[in-house]
């Protein structure tokens, strides 16, 4: 356990999406809370391997629950939260990284069915998992933390659906801290460059400039815990020095 009080999860409820795969963000994140005591409720649109992951979390002595289903249905983001009150009692942490990186290629050869796709999987599901959890969140005065990408502050050719949805997430991310200001609930975003995960090593080779995983849950941990509880409504790029 981390001696580090800030940093202690213990006693706190985290729900975290997009826990389904090995070498992800999301396992990781999931995982390094739970390495803090967090008890956790990890979410994926695959049921046999979000199953799976609370198996492996549970043999190491994580308190875990899962939650499958597809995320940007309402139906399904209310049924999480419930998962986390009915088994903990509470959530205090949101941590919302379902999505990811569908549509690379020119703009005149993406549909309209990647670019709903891609919004779809990054920009509604954090409306949708942030829209059901704020009753839980605002009775606990916690957090949310979202992913964005370096892409909304530094664009590249060939990604201009996947940048407008990550940009879209940053702007959400701003608004919904000005308005749960009031209601004790701090919301803010981690803005990666490219991680070093199995995705992106199998695109790309092993020698790209990544952020590694580490460093991702470092910020993610940070933004959502006592330490930051005068932040809200940032965006923390996490780039190693890219920008």
């Amino acid at each position: 356990m981390n001696d580090n009080a800030e940093l202690d999860f213990r006693d706190r409820v985290v729900l975290v999406t997009g826990v389904g795969r090995v070498g992800q963000i999301g396992n990781a994140t999931a995982r390094a809370f739970g390495r803090l005591g967090a008890k956790l409720v990890i979410c994926d649109l695959n049921a046999v391997a979000v199953t799976e992951r609370a198996k492996e979390f549970a043999a190491e002595g994580i308190v875990v629950q899962p939650a499958a289903g597809d995320l940007t249905e309402p139906d399904v983001a209310r049924f999480a939260v419930e998962v986390a009150l009915k088994h903990f009692g509470r959530l205090d942490v949101l941590v919302n990284i379902a999505g990811g990186l569908t549509t690379l290629g020119p703009i005149e050869q993406a549909t309209v069915k990647d670019f709903d796709r891609e919004i779809g999987i990054n920009l509604k599901t954090t409306f949708v998992v942030s829209q059901a959890a704020i009753p839980a969140l605002t009775e606990t005065k916690g957090s949310i933390v979202n992913v964005a990408s370096i892409a909304y502050i530094q664009p590249q050719a060939n990604l201009a659906v996947y940048t407008a949805a990550k940009a879209a997430i940053a702007g959400f991310t701003r608004s919904l801290a000005l308005e749960l200001f009031d209601r004790g609930v701090r919301v803010n975003a981690i803005a990666p460059g490219m991680v070093r995960t199995t995705d992106n090593v199998a695109a790309a080779g092993a020698e790209a400039h990544y952020v590694e995983m580490e460093h991702i849950t470092a910020g993610v941990l940070f933004l959502a815990s006592h330490a930051a509880e005068a932040i809200t409504g940032h965006i923390l790029p996490i780039t190693r020095g890219r920008l």
